[in-house]
């Protein structure tokens, strides 16, 4: 192929030849790089075939004919961020249809893939909890041992948010977001739409405070902040992820630990012990039921691992036939 623009097509153009002519566009006007014109070239097959088995030319498609193609693509299992890829280079050929005044309209233009399913939220199993809380790591400052342990143990054992934590200080006041009641075994914050909830503490928990607060005068100043760094200042959300993530790794978990799942991990362990949903709404602070349904996915996915892991005809099971 020759250097310089593009070379411009006619109406009469077949379809293999618009075909090539957009992908001299893109190569050479758009200047894409080779990987994108050989997954635009894919894409333009792939219509290119729809289009000839549903009988009609590429500048007669309607948006019927994608719609119905989008379907059998889901159907075959394609994800939606495949599928959404897809349109995108179909929609941008028939932009460029458009601007060569080929098409009258897009049949691309208001087709959408399907949503995608919402991940279910990453959570650890309970040894990978336990394991993580109860590491000790003797190479550390004990300061910062004992602190990364009691934010561990209240992460895991009372759910709370990252910004709920870091917004804890070590009395009650006026002016504090958060508090922890040791002799009621409870913390007080201040959680999303400024609405304040109380949630337990337990045991393993207020012994881990217990050791911190011990250890906290030595770096403490003015600030009233439950969690300090070595200066003396609130530490923030990012320094807890980054100290979590260090202490997943040093911990020898497989996957590097964040505050939200760990809170996942809480919300996940107490549905599957108590089986309460309401409950666990009320211990998250879900303003709505729907938020907190999400783990009864993640409680039926362990009990189907269990299922899976115990049962002797497990490995006979089969989707139900949807057949009537």
């Amino acid at each position: 192929m020759t250097s310089g623009a593009a070379q411009p097509i006619c109406a009469e153009s077949d379809d293999g030849a618009l075909v090539q002519a957009y992908l001299s566009h893109v190569r050479i006007d758009k200047r894409l790089a080779e990987r994108t014109v050989t997954l635009y070239t894919a894409d333009l097959v792939r219509l290119s075939q729809n289009a000839e088995a549903a009988g009609v030319g590429l500048r007669q498609v309607q948006s019927a004919h994608v719609r119905r193609w989008v379907a059998q693509m889901h159907s075959a299992g394609r994800s939606a961020r495949g599928i959404a890829l897809i349109l995108s280079g179909w929609r941008g050929f028939y932009v460029w249809l458009g601007r060569q005044w080929l098409v009258s309209q897009n049949p691309v233009q208001d087709v959408r893939a399907p949503k995608a399913g919402k991940p279910l939220p990453k959570a650890l199993g309970v040894d990978e909890s336990v394991q993580l809380a109860s590491h000790v790591e003797e190479g550390d400052d004990p300061g910062l041992e004992a602190r990364d342990a009691c934010i561990t143990e209240l992460l895991y054992g009372s759910g709370l948010r990252i910004g709920e934590l870091v917004g804890l200080d070590v009395a009650a006041s006026g002016t504090a977001r958060g508090w922890i009641d040791v002799q009621e075994g409870e913390a007080h914050v201040l959680g999303k739409g400024s609405k304040r909830r109380s949630v337990p503490v337990g045991r393993a928990a207020l012994a881990a405070l217990e050791r911190w607060l011990a250890a906290r005068p030595a770096w403490a100043k003015d600030d009233p902040a439950l969690f300090i760094g070595q200066r003396g200042t609130r530490l923030t959300p990012q320094h807890i992820r980054v100290r979590l993530k260090r202490r997943s790794m040093l911990a020898g978990l497989s996957t590097p630990v964040h505050p939200h799942m760990l809170r996942h991990s809480f919300a996940s362990h107490v549905l599957q012990s108590s089986g309460d949903l309401r409950a666990v709404q009320e211990l998250l602070g879900h303003a709505s039921i729907g938020t907190t349904q999400v783990y009864t996915r993640l409680d039926f996915q362990h009990l189907a691992k269990a299922y899976d892991a115990a049962h002797p005809r497990a490995k006979a099971r089969k989707p139900p036939d949807k057949a009537g």
